[in-house]
């Protein structure tokens, strides 16, 4: 299906208006295929890899038909729901609403945990047309008597396959059954994985299927590399690179992943001990810490953010041009949303990736999954040949003890459950056939269009 412009989607004209001060003018390939089927009141389950624009590929529609069909609002009472896996990412989805939604007269909610239930309950008592929430803190509320959600008319599953991944399929079904059956429902993904699959014929009736592109491909104009370097060398190179992107890039933001919480912390240390202003965010902290953290770092005034998998979905910031895998991590999926943290709605940008001697099995995982062949940088003060020499001949290494990741996901980081992790994005130029490429670090230009 074709659109020329957002004009032709027939959005109502506080949209219109809310999108020309965006400078939104033409929609993504998920926008322009899944707006018009929600307009339609048509069940959706929607594939689309990271950055492309789902959040308002529902929020749009959502808003228009709330605003072209008003009800008043009940104590306590929602009318559209939406879930989310992080506080994270509701915060990202609350914000599209915010946007989008500023010149209608449609109220809105969000709760998580890891806050004060009591402003929550404050704004749920006179009732909302959109609540955006995680499972856990929506159940508590729920059971306190705080949400009524018997007259939801949408239901509206973001992320799904990585609230799948973190273990809410429970709470996802009990929430279904507090809902009314007669309903709208839509189902959001990066990846289509069997699991996913289950939930959507579970929940939707007769849904159409919008998949935009194949699974587990890798962002198209992120350019990405392998540094293969001893561990003991690895915080080196990080000061080196995140050192010389931070001179020569004003105004562009870095974002590094570590695989564990106390490492996340460690690294944010050793940065500004090194000169460059950095700080972390995961599991272990507030989550007004964790807001205030990424609203310096979404403002410019923090150059290099620090994160656990917590953060490998639900940022959505400009500016970001490089992402570097400090660790690689131990679930291959979350690679390719680690990296899509750049390159954010058709702009593009730099994914470098370390790898020590006991990280290349993970490596390989990587490179099977994305079915390509991460070209190796080699030009830098720390690269090792001996790592190279095992990558190329494929022997085996030992691996690194998963145990390490224990505590950085699972329960406890999204509003009282769970955190970050991640699927599926496509590389452009990349042969899976032709073995290793080696290839310098270039900075990327970039341009926006509607998340």
């Amino acid at each position: 299906m074709h659109t020329v412009n957002f004009a032709g989607l027939s959005l109502a004209a506080p949209l219109q208006r809310a999108l020309a001060e965006k400078g939104y003018t033409v929609p993504s390939p998920i926008q322009a295929q899944a707006i018009p089927v929600i307009l339609e009141g048509r069940d959706l389950l929607a594939c689309a890899q990271t950055g492309t624009g789902k959040t308002a590929a529902f929020a749009l529609p959502i808003l228009h038909q709330m605003a072209h069909n008003p009800r008043k609002t009940f104590r306590r009472g929602v009318r559209c729901l939406i879930l989310t896996p992080t506080r994270e990412l509701a915060v990202q989805v609350m914000d599209s609403f915010a946007t989008y939604g500023k010149y209608t007269d449609l109220k809105f909610g969000m709760v998580f945990g890891g806050v004060s239930e009591k402003p929550q309950i404050k704004a749920l008592y006179s009732g909302l047309d959109i609540l955006v929430a995680t499972t856990g803190r929506l159940l508590d509320l729920h059971q306190q008597g705080h949400i009524d959600l018997s007259q939801v008319d949408t239901l509206i599953l973001d992320e799904a396959d990585r609230m799948l991944d973190m273990g809410f399929i429970r709470d996802i079904r009990k929430i279904a059954a507090l809902v009314p059956r007669q309903r709208h429902t839509l189902l959001f993904s990066a990846t289509m994985a069997p699991e996913v699959t289950q939930l959507a014929n579970s929940l939707l009736n007769k849904p159409v299927d919008i998949r935009i592109t194949p699974e587990s491909t890798t962002a198209d104009k992120i350019d990405q590399n392998v540094l293969f370097v001893d561990k003991r060398n690895k915080p080196k190179l990080l000061i080196d690179l995140v050192g010389n992107h931070a001179a020569n890039n004003k105004g562009e933001l870095s974002l590094v992943f570590s695989r564990t919480k106390h490492g996340a912390r460690k690294l944010a240390e050793q940065l500004n001990k090194a000169g460059i202003e950095a700080d972390a965010i995961h599991g272990n902290k507030s989550q007004a810490a964790r807001q205030k953290t990424l609203n310096r770092f979404r403002d410019g005034d923090l150059p290099v953010l620090v994160a656990t998998d917590v953060a490998a979905r639900g940022i959505d910031v400009k500016n970001i041009t490089l992402v570097i895998n400090f660790d690689l991590p131990m679930e291959p999926e979350a690679y390719v949303h680690r990296i899509g943290r750049t390159a954010r709605a058709g702009e593009s940008g730099q994914a470098l990736t370390f790898c020590c001697d006991d990280e290349l099995a993970l490596l390989r995982s990587v490179e099977k999954l994305i079915k390509n062949k991460i070209p190796i940088l080699e030009n830098h003060g720390h690269h090792c040949p001996v790592i190279t020499e095992l990558y190329t001949s494929g022997a085996q290494t030992k691996t690194v003890n998963p145990q390490q990741n224990r505590g950085n996901s699972g329960r406890g980081n999204s509003g009282g459950r769970g955190n970050g992790g991640g699927r599926g994005i496509s590389n452009r130029g990349r042969s899976g056939g032709s073995g290793p490429r080696r290839t310098e670090f270039r900075p990327q230009q970039r341009k926006s269009t509607a998340r």
